[in-house]
């Protein structure tokens, strides 16, 4: 969650209010947080100092508005064009959404990286339907495992989809 945040940062700097109505007005669509967990998470942003507060407004609730440091740039450009980790989906979309804050050159890679990486979970999946179709399903797991085959092929799907976008993606850049 630290990286969106400095990413919506990125864009412009704003207050806990605008990040949770940033996070309302798009980035739901594909990263789950609670108020809560933006504000936990700005806080430890401001704590590491990727983060500093670029004003506070005067009155009783002293409204602040965070903005990007150098190391909280630092940070964020390692995130963007380094390794994924965890739900590939997630990771990918997120960095699609920021990808306009990288350079047109350093676009193309992180673009291939999530390609190669949608490829080896949909060659984990295709592996996994495969070794699956070979096993003996007893009479009373049938439904079961049909709904479970069923999941399986929504998952293939979903990745061929997404494998072909990026392929696509990456033929309009090169």
């Amino acid at each position: 969650m630290a990286h969106v945040i400095l990413g919506l940062l990125l864009i412009y700097p704003q207050s806990l209010y605008d990040l949770i109505k940033s996070f309302e007005a798009g980035v739901s669509l594909f990263y789950s947080a609670s108020s809560g967990s933006i504000k936990r998470a700005l806080d430890n942003l401001l704590a590491s100092g990727s983060i500093e507060v670029a004003s506070t407004e005067t009155g009783a609730r002293g409204r602040k508005v965070y903005r990007v440091t150098d190391s909280g740039r630092s940070e964020f450009h390692a995130w963007m064009t380094g390794p994924f980790s965890g739900n590939l989906e997630t990771a990918a979309l997120s960095r699609l959404y920021f990808l306009g804050l990288l350079t047109a050159e350093e676009r193309p890679p992180v673009l291939q990286r999530m390609r190669d990486a949608t490829a080896a979970q949909l060659t984990q999946l295709t592996t996994l339907r495969d070794h699956i179709s070979t096993l003996e399903i007893p009479d009373e797991l049938r439904e079961v495992a049909a709904s479970q085959s069923a999941t399986l092929d929504y998952g293939i799907h979903s990745h061929q989809a997404s494998l072909d976008w990026f392929t696509d993606r990456l033929g309009d850049r090169s």
